[in-house]
């Protein structure tokens, strides 16, 4: 395990214990030695984390030390800070901005002093960033999907073929140069995928398909033959 997710790890240990926990509990919950432990304790100190005790006694954090109320280890927060600055790369807008705001949320919630331990990461999110459809907002297609909602598209296909749909949305493939959308189709009474870069308009209706997404997720996932965009519209 490397230091920094152990200086995580302890003060979770610390966090959650109703009393003070020796360095060899640590250590055999950490699978390292107590030296290791010992060192740990030290840093943790030298950073400002209020760890009391000491050898043959135990320690504790000092109460009164606030702690987020569900704290990650570094490595489940790197992958937290890791996957949100990959959609940093996808064309949805409104996703991008929750994004930044929950990195934010999860940079606020660290005490400062591991904040340091995570701002060294050598993790970037990199490649080329996907453009916006400019005929749906991908936000309201999340909201159709959520709500079971009935949606009107004005469609143009592979071959510039236009057509004006009504579709039932029921899952959204994000790539890394576009989105598709997976829907019930009413006018081919059959499930397909439509581009997004392909929608030149699109309309929330007032129609509902309320407790039939599960089911056509499950045929829509049936169908599947190895690739998620082999049904295309």
């Amino acid at each position: 395990m490397r230091k920094a997710s152990r200086l995580f790890e302890i003060v979770q240990i610390l966090r959650l214990a109703d009393g003070p926990v020796t360095a060899a509990g640590m250590a055999a919950s950490l699978g390292v030695a107590s030296r290791s432990v010992y060192r740990d304790i030290a840093a943790l100190q030298g950073m400002g984390i209020p760890v009391q005790g000491g050898r043959g006694i135990g320690y504790r954090l000092k109460r009164g030390f606030e702690l987020p109320p569900l704290m990650f280890s570094i490595d489940e927060t790197e992958a937290l800070v890791l996957s949100l600055a990959l959609l940093e790369r996808i064309g949805d807008d409104g996703l991008k901005r929750a994004a930044r705001q929950a990195a934010q949320k999860i940079a606020a919630a660290v005490p400062p002093p591991l904040r340091q331990v995570l701002s060294g990461s050598a993790l970037h999110a990199w490649g080329a960033i996907a453009p916006a459809p400019a005929g749906i907002d991908l936000a309201a297609v999340r909201a159709a999907l959520r709500e079971e909602r009935v949606l009107e598209i004005a469609y143009r296909d592979a071959e510039g073929r236009a057509t004006r749909r009504r579709i039932w949305p029921i899952a959204l493939i994000y790539y890394a140069e576009r989105a598709n959308i997976v829907a019930w189709c009413e006018l081919r009474q059959d499930l397909r995928q439509f581009r997004t870069d392909r929608v030149e308009a699109s309309a929330a209706t007032e129609t509902f398909f309320k407790g039939q997404g599960d089911d056509l997720r499950r045929a829509w996932v049936a169908g599947w033959t190895g690739d998620p965009a082999a049904a295309p519209a």
